[in-house]
């Protein structure tokens, strides 16, 4: 079973966060999860705000 802590590795990773990785997230934070996957996410967030990260989702429909 995927953790939330290995799609956000993957995001951070590659600089990119796809729409089915989101669609992914979505799907794990409604389970049971850890407080390492929560501190993920939470990296997560962060860098998507700083710029780190590039949201699919935002570039499809032309937020930056």
């Amino acid at each position: 079973m995927t953790r939330i802590r290995d799609v956000v590795q993957q995001a951070i990773t590659t600089g990119y966060l796809t729409v089915d990785a989101e669609n992914q997230l979505r799907r794990l934070l409604t389970t049971h999860y850890d407080l390492d996957d929560l501190n993920a996410f939470m990296s997560l967030q962060e860098a998507a705000m700083n710029g780190r990260v590039k949201q699919e989702s935002r570039e499809r429909c032309g937020i930056k």
